[in-house]
């Protein structure tokens, strides 16, 4: 018997499971994990998406894998379902295309994030795709239209984000990169 106050450590095997998205029948590994400025902007983005459009719909975070076809299924950062499509989450999984997906860069996945995924989602008719740039703190929004993604606008830092898709959304930016400032020297 252990004295009281002691803690007994177990050296354990954790299945720990592989993080990945396949693009075109093309696995892509996710790793290493995200850094924190990433991880700082997928919780701000979240919680201002989710007290906004919480009533219009739901917000998840990654990691969750987004089925759109058996080739395609990716690992957005952030993802909007509306009430109106909710009808895609089948067996606690998504299995359709989302209203909004959001892709935080980051130097390993940030050219495939610009290119592969955003033609992928036009394909695949996401309305709205937000591109986040954590180092000139930037949000590139492009909404679906005549079939493709075009850049709607670009927005600072100083700007209010607002969407003509989902009036739901307002986000003051500012707010949501203002705590990247206390690790910019980390």
């Amino acid at each position: 018997m252990s004295k009281p106050g002691k803690v007994r450590e177990q050296q354990e095997i954790y299945d720990v499971p592989e993080r990945y998205e396949i693009i075109g029948g093309i696995r892509y590994d996710l790793k290493p994990s995200p850094k924190l400025d990433h991880q700082i902007l997928v919780t701000k983005l979240w919680q201002h998406l989710n007290f906004s459009c919480h009533p219009n719909g739901i917000v998840v975070v990654s990691p969750m894998d987004v089925h759109l076809d058996e080739a395609n299924i990716v690992q957005p950062d952030i993802i909007f379902i509306s009430n109106d499509s909710l009808g895609i989450i089948r067996g606690k999984e998504i299995h359709g295309v989302p209203d909004l997906l959001i892709e935080i860069l980051s130097p390993l996945t940030g050219a495939r994030d610009k290119t592969l995924k955003k033609h992928l989602y036009e394909k695949f008719g996401v309305k709205e795709y937000w591109i986040v740039d954590p180092v000139i703190k930037t949000v590139d929004r492009f909404v679906l239209k005549d079939q493709l993604l075009h850049l709607k606008a670009t927005y600072t830092e100083e700007d209010l984000l607002t969407s003509d898709v989902f009036a739901c959304i307002s986000i003051d930016l500012q707010a949501v990169f203002a705590e990247l400032k206390r690790f910019e020297d980390n």
